[in-house]
């Protein structure tokens, strides 16, 4: 007569638990991951909101703005254009548009000249990102975009060899 192994249901109740634990961290990741998001919707908000009080009333928009010897109209405007830049890296961001999609965003954004002022003004503010960071590098692939010629762009998703992805 043989004893049996007591061994092998333990092991495979342990094998369960292991399992078990790893599906949760799994979950827990996905939640951390949304609240990420969640977040930085919030705090975009938070941003949008003090950007739209400057853009209706000059005396805020002098508190704010980094942008020297600008009209009140013309300040108006650079918020303007920074708000709409800022939204399209958030839709990046939390998902909502994929590299591609970003790219093109970004693409329409340049036919503008406002934008391209913008751009131009906020060049050396850029210059002093972490060259790693997620807004240098999308900031590299406009600096490829703003270089490109407008009446060209038959492979307009085209842009930049180095990812914009996080």
């Amino acid at each position: 007569m043989t004893v049996p192994n007591q061994g092998e249901p333990l092991q495979e109740l342990l094998q369960q638990a292991v399992r078990q634990l790893g599906r949760m961290a799994d979950g827990y990741e996905r939640i951390a991951t949304e609240l990420h998001r969640a977040n930085l919707i919030h705090l975009q908000g938070f941003f949008m909101e003090r950007l739209d009080r400057a853009i209706d009333d000059s005396a805020l928009a002098e508190a704010l703005s980094t942008y020297g010897g600008l009209s009140d109209e013309k300040r108006r405007q650079m918020f303007n254009a920074n708000a709409q830049y800022r939204l399209i890296l958030l839709a990046h961001r939390v998902g909502s548009c994929d590299r591609t999609e970003l790219l093109g965003h970004l693409k329409v954004l340049r036919g503008s000249q406002v934008f391209a002022e913008y751009w131009e003004r906020t060049a050396e503010a850029r210059s002093r990102l972490s060259p790693e960071s997620f807004e240098a590098r999308v900031g590299r692939a406009v600096d490829a975009i703003m270089e490109e010629r407008l009446d060209d762009l038959e492979e307009w998703w085209v842009v930049d060899p180095e990812s914009t992805e996080e």
